[in-house]
């Protein structure tokens, strides 16, 4: 069955790491509600939800996205792109240990998965602040031998490919292409985010359902043209982390 794992936000979380917004105070009883419907959305479509514990100590440790890439073969442990997020990494890895064979990303490679978007059998990779050419590397090591294509994507002004660009379904991404080269995305359709929603390329598609986040209502439109359900949620303290809806849960199949 599909199957998420979340994080418990950190009591620590307005001492994240930042490197696109100023940084803001976070009521962190907010956060942890909006956290909390967010989990309750993913269960209403379906989704078993496997919660783990807050890491009180580490700001960023509910962003599960980027130290953890789950495939349908394989678990990767990235190395992430900011030293003082890499703790993160070993109670991640001890929670898909039952579910998948694991591989570790190696020194020098740096890489967040938030960089690593999935459609089928190809995997684009973000070349941003994060991630750096020795990760895009060893990811595409790792994945071919599976049959994937593994293709770098240039970032620009914004933190992650996934800031950028989410598949929408249906040979389909959206994106803001201001934020990256849309060159490597080339054999599919392009639907751009309104120009003054420029955070809205971030969505998170299951079944005929879109979770995405209630400040963007221009793009929600744009999304339900394409015949799809809007389940829209406000992550707002979470934002002034540097957050969006695809970091904070890894989602895969599993028995």
């Amino acid at each position: 069955m599909l199957t998420a794992l979340t994080r418990a936000v950190s009591r620590s979380l307005g001492s994240c790491e930042l490197t696109w917004h100023a940084r803001q105070e976070i009521d962190i009883d907010l956060a942890n509600e909006q956290h909390r419907q967010y989990e309750r959305s993913l269960e209403d479509l379906g989704v078993r939800v496997i919660s783990l514990p807050e890491q009180s100590e580490m700001p960023d440790a509910v962003f599960v996205e980027d130290p953890l890439i789950v495939f349908d073969e394989v678990a990767i442990i990235t190395r992430m792109g900011v030293a003082s997020r890499r703790a993160e990494s070993e109670s991640l890895a001890e929670a898909i240990a039952p579910f998948r064979p694991m591989r570790r990303l190696r020194d020098p490679a740096t890489l967040d998965g938030g960089d690593v978007m999935r459609i089928g059998r190809d995997v684009f990779v973000g070349s941003s602040s994060r991630t750096n050419a020795e990760g895009f590397r060893q990811l595409k090591e790792e994945l071919e031998p599976f049959g994937y294509s593994v293709r770098p994507v240039t970032v620009r002004g914004c933190l992650h490919l996934k800031s950028a660009c989410c598949a929408l379904g249906n040979d389909t991404i959206l994106a803001n292409t201001a934020w990256l080269d849309p060159e490597p995305l080339r054999n599919y359709g392009i639907i751009e985010v309104p120009a003054d929603e420029p955070g809205a390329a971030n969505i998170l598609r299951i079944g005929n359902s879109v979770i995405m986040p209630a400040c963007f209502p221009q793009t929600q439109k744009k999304i339900r043209t394409e015949g799809l359900d809007i389940r829209a949620v406000d992550i707002s303290e979470l934002m002034k982390a540097e957050a969006a809806v695809t970091c904070s849960s890894v989602i895969f199949r599993a028995a």
